[in-house]
């Protein structure tokens, strides 16, 4: 079976990693990939969000199944793309159509789904250009700090959460009217606080039936004891202690469940990865934000805890009968430490060479920011470069292992997160 991964970061790196164990895989192409995932496949150079260059790479290789790691795209509507087109309508795309995609792509969107529904979330109130002088008074009848998210798609930069009531009115107005965010801030929801922790939740579906995959903390702070701005993540760790079984079993019913029927009776076609950003406040579930893809640094602490083989569970998802496969996970707990490059989440320089990837032991390298120079070297290319990843019997195990090995691997400007787990350990 011929696959395409659309995507270059840590996420894409950890689904090749899995999918290059499969019996059933026989050539595996990563669109625009980086140092990682070439060591599994082919990288190849394309332009992902021109369709047609899609299309015509994926005939020339006859592709089975593309599987698109980021968001972007599916928002986009590469799905739909396919399945108008008469040469490529018959190949499975892991992800949702356009409309299905604006669980992400639109945050006012998915709030009305979760409200349509019943889902639990928190309180709010959408504003634009049109009702902007309204937003004062909503605000002023909150209490602090104050939550304004960007509608659309911000590259995880979108949220900001200020204790101030000036200063909100004065980052609403700045939003909107300056588009901070570009297009993504022409609308902007306005939420109450949840004072909680939080973790995300991921299902695989084919739009009928889905499968649970293993629970996970993200740290999106760049600074130890979240502090600083957010990021696109500086690691994660898997299970989450708190999400035991009886909290499961209140996301699923709770959430889980009406998502999917609520997109089943809405006509929106889903087949992919749905991500629950969730919030536990005292022992109950919100959800914080829908993503339409796995989560990434997630993806490096949840992947590798799957036994199944993601081919066979993908092919699954095109054909409509995930119903007769079975999920495995083991019982290992995942850490997952990035090292990122100087400056990151602000400005950063790239192509620093970096070294000790033949000193690491007992871990997985998952590649993001990286790529191959003309002399054969391993060089930074983004802000979040490396995700170390290693398992243990509890999470202490693993995240003693992830940071001995974080030490290893060497580069001009690394830094990263030394207290990950920290708020999770006395749970555990």
């Amino acid at each position: 079976m011929n696959i395409l991964l659309i995507g270059s970061g840590g996420r894409e790196h950890s689904l090749a990693w899995k999918m290059a164990q499969s019996p059933k895989l026989t050539n595996l192409y990563t669109a625009p990939g980086n140092a990682g995932t070439m060591e599994l496949g082919e990288n190849i150079d394309i332009d992902t969000n021109n369709f047609d260059e899609v299309k015509k790479f994926v005939l020339e290789r006859s592709i089975n199944i593309v599987v698109v790691g980021p968001e972007a795209p599916l928002v986009a509507g590469i799905h739909d793309f396919f399945l108008a087109d008469e040469m490529l309508k018959d190949i499975s795309v892991i992800g949702p159509e356009k409309n299905a995609a604006m669980l992400e792509g639109s945050k006012d969107f998915a709030k009305e789904f979760m409200m349509k529904y019943t889902i639990p979330t928190a309180g709010f109130k959408t504003f634009d250009e049109i009702n902007i002088k309204e937003a004062d008074s909503y605000l002023e009848s909150l209490k602090p700090p104050y939550v304004l998210k960007a509608d659309g798609l911000a590259a995880g930069k979108g949220v900001l959460i200020i204790d101030s009531l000036n200063e909100a009115k004065a980052e609403l107005k700045d939003m909107i009217e300056n588009k901070r965010f570009g297009e993504a801030s022409k609308k902007v929801v306005i939420e109450e606080f949840l004072d909680g922790i939080e973790l995300s939740v991921f299902v695989l579906t084919d739009g009928e039936t889905y499968k649970i995959l293993p629970s996970a903390k993200d740290y999106k702070r760049i600074g130890e004891g979240d502090t600083g701005p957010n990021t696109g993540g500086m690691g994660s760790i898997s299970p989450v202690p708190f999400a035991d079984s009886s909290f499961m079993e209140k996301v699923e019913k709770r959430i889980i469940k009406p998502t999917i029927i609520g997109l089943q009776k809405e006509g929106l076609k889903y087949k992919g990865f749905i991500f629950f950003g969730l919030i536990k406040v005292g022992n109950d579930p919100f959800v914080i934000e829908y993503n339409v893809r796995m989560g990434d640094p997630e993806s490096e602490s949840v992947i590798p805890r799957i036994k199944s083989d993601m081919v066979e569970l993908f092919e699954a998802v095109g054909e409509d009968r995930l119903s007769e496969k079975s999920i495995e996970f083991n019982d290992k707990y995942v850490a997952s430490v990035f090292l990122v490059s100087g400056g990151y989440p602000g400005s950063y320089e790239k192509g620093k060479v970096m070294r000790g990837f033949d000193e690491v032991d007992d871990c997985i390298l998952f590649h993001a920011g990286t790529k191959i120079d003309a002399n054969g070297k391993i060089i930074t290319n983004g802000g979040r470069v490396l995700s170390v990843t290693a398992s243990g019997k509890t999470m202490e195990d693993a995240l003693e292992k992830a940071y001995a090995n974080s030490e290893k691997i060497n580069f001009e400007g690394k830094y990263y997160r030394k207290d990950l787990g920290k708020d999770l350990i006395a749970d555990s």
